[in-house]
């Protein structure tokens, strides 16, 4: 089973996304300058949205290169002194992070992607080994049981790679494509100035200028959800597999990027959202329903625009290549004569969470 999730959202000027020149990411398609948010940049914001934890009913995992201040933390919070919490810590990371067992100072050579729950387990084994010997021969094996421990719903979600530990990596249950806004973008340059408040009498001027990039777009987003995948990281446990994705839903829709927000407060929701319920194994992007970019015509706006191009493309795939797909709709935007897929529309984003929910399996 297969769930697709297609969103028209149009942003505000803003700069949610930016590149090593500290503008806006961009890309060509179609030939011509889109807008684009990494992929990257989404999974981060949907997994940290508060409604992933809440809704899955699981503390979001951490990556980081600091696994040895969580374990000590975890090991002190059982009795264990200071200096041998340290100790034991740094080596158990040591071993589980490399082969090579190499460490930068208390930090892990490489980025580690572990849960809360994994961090508590190693805690508790851990304050009970001494020497280098055991605590080695732990974390040998605890990164080889790492298949038969129940998954933290977001490393379920989007795996974890380390090459050094092949034996830790999960295969992401999910599929999260960059962003591209509809239509062609040019970025525009923001001349600021900041006053000093305490200049002295007969100063004039600013205190500080220069120039911040923005631009203001209208996005398709496209994720894809491996349901079978998903019950597998979550060792079948197809109740948490249910609210995984009820928590990636709902985390998906309300997360918005953090770039440079305190400047531009580009707070905007999805106006348009599509959820395709597959079980024939198929995956359709409809980007290239934006290939040739859209435009505002008279008294349509761009966002209207770009449903319509979504929508009529949808129905040109489904005509043509066929299949079986349970699809949900809701529809925020007003949008005259979009007359298919009306018998696919909820009128509330919760509903639409349930619809889609509800084709899950039960059992």
């Amino acid at each position: 089973m297969i769930i697709e999730i297609h969103y028209i959202q149009n942003f505000a000027p803003s700069n949610l996304n930016r590149d090593d020149t500290n503008n806006p990411k961009d890309c060509v398609f179609g030939g011509v300058r889109r807008a684009r948010i990494s992929s990257q940049c989404l999974k981060r914001a949907i997994r940290f949205d508060p409604h992933f934890a809440a809704v899955s009913g699981v503390p979001v995992s951490q990556r980081t290169r600091f696994m040895t201040g969580e374990i000590k933390s975890q090991m002190e919070k059982s009795g264990i002194s200071e200096e041998s919490a340290q100790s034991k810590a740094e080596e158990f990371s040591k071993h589980y992070s490399s082969k090579k067992a190499k460490m930068d100072g208390d930090k892990t050579n490489v980025m580690l992607f572990i849960s809360s729950s994994e961090i508590k387990a190693i805690g508790d084994q851990l304050k009970n080994l001494e020497g280098e010997e055991q605590i080695k021969k732990f974390a040998e094996a605890f990164a080889k049981g790492n298949a038969n421990r129940p998954g933290a719903p977001d490393i379920a979600m989007f795996g974890r790679m380390l090459a050094d530990r092949p034996e830790t990596n999960v295969d992401a249950a999910c599929q999260v494509a960059h962003a591209i806004s509809t239509h062609s973008v040019a970025m525009d340059l923001d001349f600021f100035t900041a006053v000093d408040d305490l200049l002295k009498e007969g100063e004039t001027g600013a205190g500080m200028m220069g120039v911040i990039g923005f631009n203001s777009a209208c996005f398709y987003r496209y994720a894809t959800i491996d349901v079978d995948q998903l019950t597998k990281n979550l060792n079948g446990d197809i109740a948490m597999a249910r609210n995984t994705v009820s928590a990636f839903l709902q985390a998906s829709t309300y997360a918005i990027p953090s770039g440079k927000q305190n400047s531009f407060a580009a707070h905007n929701p999805p106006s348009f959202l599509m959820a395709v319920v597959r079980e024939d194994g198929q995956c359709w992007s409809l980007a290239n329903a934006f290939e040739k970019p859209v435009a505002a015509f008279g008294k349509e706006s761009l966002l209207q625009a770009s449903i319509k191009a979504m929508v009529a493309y949808w129905e040109k795939m489904n005509t043509f290549f066929g299949g079986q797909a349970k699809v949900v709709t809701a529809l925020l935007e007003d949008v005259e004569n979009l007359d298919t897929l009306t018998d696919t529309r909820v009128a509330t984003f919760p509903a639409w969470v349930e619809a889609v929910t509800s084709q899950l399996p039960q059992e």
